[in-house]
Formats: C-alpha cells, structure tokens, sequence
C-alpha cells in the first residue's frame, strides 16, 4: 500500500450530495461502482453550462478514472463499461446513447428531477447538445440556432431548478418564446437576476405593449386573447 502524505493546507473540494452516504453508500457492494460513481460527481461538479454532462469516452480519457480503475488482470475499458453499467442500472445515473462523430458514445447525467427533464427534452429533441448526436424521434427532430430559454436562463440568471424550469414551461404557453428571451435578456442586464423580475417585465409588455411594436392591442398583428389564457392572464389588461 502506498503511503497517503495528508492532505494539504489549501485545496479544493467537491460536493457530495448527502444521499450518497445515507442511501447508495449502504448499498454498493463493488468498488469500483462506488470509485466512478465519486468520479463523475466530481467531473460533473467541474463542467459549466447546461447542461452539464459527461461521456463514456471522456471518462475513459481521464487519467483519474483510469489510475482508480486498474484492475490486475482486468482492462480499464471494461471495468469501467462495468461500473456504469451498475451505476446506471442502480438509479445514481441517468444514460442517453449518442455519437460523436462515426464512433458510438454514451452520455451520463446525474439522475435529479431536473436533469430527468433535460434527457426527455434530449430525446425529443427539444434540446441538443455541442459536439453529441443523439437520436431523436424523427418527428420532433429540430436544428436550434440560438439556444433555448432553459439555456439562456441559466447561462444569465442562475441554476435551473425543477421550479424554475415549470416556470419557463407555463411563461411558453402565456407568451412568445422571443419575449421570454428579451425578458431574461433585459433582467441581466439589469442585474436582477431572478425569475419574480423577469415575469413582472413579462407581464409588464403584455398589458402595455412591448417596445418593438407587438402586442398593442393591434388585433391584425396578433391576437390579444393569446396573452390573457393560462396562468398570468389575471394579469394581463386589454
């Protein structure tokens, strides 16, 4: 056994979620489930963006996987195509098959309510992912040129959480997406980054009208009825 030198007096550290410890710590009888299971927390902590993930070919690349994985007699491919596989089947992560390029990969998520949302949009293709091609249902397959307002959201407000998230959900069904686009836009610009700031400007352009000339109470250029269904629409004034 190598001899461990102690740990430093300034270092970094990685969350763990508690749960690890009170529910998948009594149950992982294998190490190395338990040993990439730490892994990908820690490589997902390090990721920024959204949404944040990690691959099966970035894992196998990663010198930190493969030093904890070695196995006498045992490649480090296989141990590790393995350990997520348990992983994966016991709940700890979420998987979406997907290529880059002509070669095959798999795409890892942690399995919270919030990243369950992202592989379903993922897979019906609401959502797509930079240098991932996953398949989609050929029927709701679409090529997004600017990113979505989940995206946007969290690239300029904050953490997107399962809340949040039906927020936006319910904002779509109220008002155009290009609105809620500007709305963050602008609430970023104001630095008031909250969601309370971006439904109250929302809200704002749909009884006043918006500056760029929609919706002001012109009935040939859209329809005033759209903005007061659904569940802002006590706010909404003709």
């Amino acid at each position: 056994m190598k001899q461990f030198s102690g740990f430093p007096a300034r270092m970094r550290f990685t969350p763990v979620p508690d749960v690890i410890f009170s529910h998948l710590l009594p149950e992982i009888e294998d190490i190395a489930e338990l040993k990439i299971t730490l892994a990908v927390l820690h490589v997902l902590y390090n990721k920024k963006g959204y949404p944040r993930f990690t691959t099966y070919r970035e894992l196998l690349t990663n010198p930190i996987v493969a030093g904890s994985l070695a196995q006498d007699g045992k490649a480090v491919e296989d141990v590790l195509r393995s350990s997520l596989e348990d992983a994966v089947e016991r709940g700890t992560f979420l998987r979406v098959e997907a290529k880059r390029g002509d070669k095959s990969d798999y795409v890892y998520f942690l399995n919270t309510e919030a990243d369950r949302q992202t592989v379903e949009r993922i897979r019906n293709g609401e959502l797509s992912i930079s240098g991932v091609e996953i398949e989609q249902k050929a029927e709701h397959v679409v090529q997004e040129k600017l990113p979505d307002i989940f995206t946007l959201y969290e690239q300029n407000i904050g953490m997107l959480t399962p809340m949040i998230s039906d927020e936006l959900r319910d904002a779509l069904k109220v008002y155009p997406e290009a609105w809620i686009r500007d709305a963050i836009k602008e609430s970023a610009n104001q630095n008031k980054r909250k969601w309370s700031y971006i439904s109250a400007i929302l809200e704002r352009w749909a009884a006043e009208g918006k500056t760029d000339g929609t919706y002001r109470g012109d009935t040939k250029k859209a329809d005033p009825d759209k903005y007061i269904k659904g569940k802002y629409g006590h706010m909404v004034q003709r």
